[in-house]
């Protein structure tokens, strides 16, 4: 392993493959101010995954706040435009209140958006690109599909006052089979215990679901998500599961929606999904998909064992010749070996090799190589 990558945090080096992924596929990065109106955030608050908002008051009197979300200033800072498709992905810093201590938090988000006349190759590009961004984590990972079609198709057949409705679309995300005949003693309740049970292999799910969607809306609805899973499963993306416990707020995503988990990490760390409701109620024309990265929750993998801090100390005293000393470290740094010039070993410092410069050259007093 060479010493610039042992010194590069897990995160960053994360951080850097995942743009490189981005932009290969012609996405261009989006930077935005810490600051937008807080209007913004009290109108979508229930799509906000936090719903603590940190405010102040600008020097004109607007109510202000530190952006606790991308895709909402996203939306807001770009227009609609005719067979075309707005690719962008961002790196930025979110604000938020914690849920558990109430207090402020800073957090790196890292994601992507797909704007405009999406269609089912704008989709399963950014399903796949979700799926490669696990791979750039970690190895062990596993993306879950769902569809809000589908959900809301099966769970509409059964014509539930909206409090009613909701409570079973809680009983779908936390899978509880039971509470579903609770609700609906009386209803044909077969499709959506279907929903409750189903999760693995796309192929399992939708021939489980078959038979509850043969027309309509469950019908397209399953049938897109059949097709976007062979199309990614023919690209070799074998981690693809179904699971329609992800069931987000309807007023906002109608279509196809994922999470993405990594091995250590009990969390979902991406989240996305088809938002063209939140588009309409921002008043625009276009489709939307997209997805977020939250590299806070990477921490919780530990920090990686690194063998050294530097490859080189080396040594000098008082009386050092400084030119010379100063091209000895130059000469060093440039074979690819990272190098600290002090006149004693720092507290703590791991390193391979300690070197003492002298008149007569470079002494070697230790060595791990």
């Amino acid at each position: 392993m060479k010493s610039s990558d042992y010194l590069m945090k897990r995160e960053e080096r994360v951080l850097f493959a995942l743009r490189a992924l981005y932009q290969s596929y012609g996405y261009t990065q989006y930077k935005m101010g810490k600051f937008e109106e807080y209007d913004l955030y009290v109108r979508n608050k229930d799509f906000l995954v936090s719903d603590g908002v940190i405010t102040f008051t600008d020097t004109d009197g607007r109510l202000m706040a530190l952006k606790p979300d991308v895709t909402l200033s996203i939306i807001k800072n770009t227009r609609d435009a005719d067979s075309i498709v707005q690719k962008v992905y961002y790196s930025e810093n979110v604000y938020r209140i914690s849920g558990s201590t109430r207090q402020f938090k800073e957090i790196l988000q890292t994601g992507l958006e797909c704007i405009g006349d999406v269609d089912l190759y704008s989709l399963c590009e950014v399903i796949a690109l979700a799926a490669e961004s696990l791979d750039a984590i970690d190895g062990e990972n596993v993306l879950e599909l769902s569809h809000m079609g589908v959900v809301s198709a099966l769970v509409g057949q059964l014509d539930l006052d909206p409090d009613v409705h909701e409570q079973v679309l809680h009983c779908i995300g936390e899978k509880n089979a039971d509470g579903v005949p609770k609700l609906c003693p009386d209803g044909d309740i077969g499709g959506v215990l279907a929903l409750v049970n189903a999760h693995g292999a796309p192929g399992s799910v939708i021939s489980a679901l078959r038979p509850f969607c043969t027309q309509g809306l469950a019908k397209a609805a399953l049938d897109e998500l059949e097709t976007v899973s062979a199309i990614l499963a023919q690209q070799g993306h074998a981690g693809i599961q179904l699971d329609f416990s992800i069931v987000n707020d309807m007023n906002y995503y109608n279509g196809i929606v994922f999470r993405g988990y990594i091995r250590g990490i009990p969390a979902g760390v991406l989240s996305g999904g088809q938002y063209d409701k939140l588009m309409q109620r921002m008043g625009r024309d276009a489709r939307a998909v997209g997805f977020a990265i939250y590299m806070d929750l990477l921490e919780r993998l530990g920090g990686e064992v690194r063998p050294y801090d530097v490859d080189t100390v080396l040594l000098y005293d008082d009386g050092a010749d400084v030119p010379r000393l100063a091209q000895t470290v130059r000469r060093l740094a440039q074979a690819g070996r990272s190098v600290t010039a002090q006149k004693a070993v720092p507290e703590k410092l791991k390193y391979r090799q300690l070197l003492k410069f002298s008149e007569g050259g470079l002494e070697i007093l230790e060595s791990h190589d």
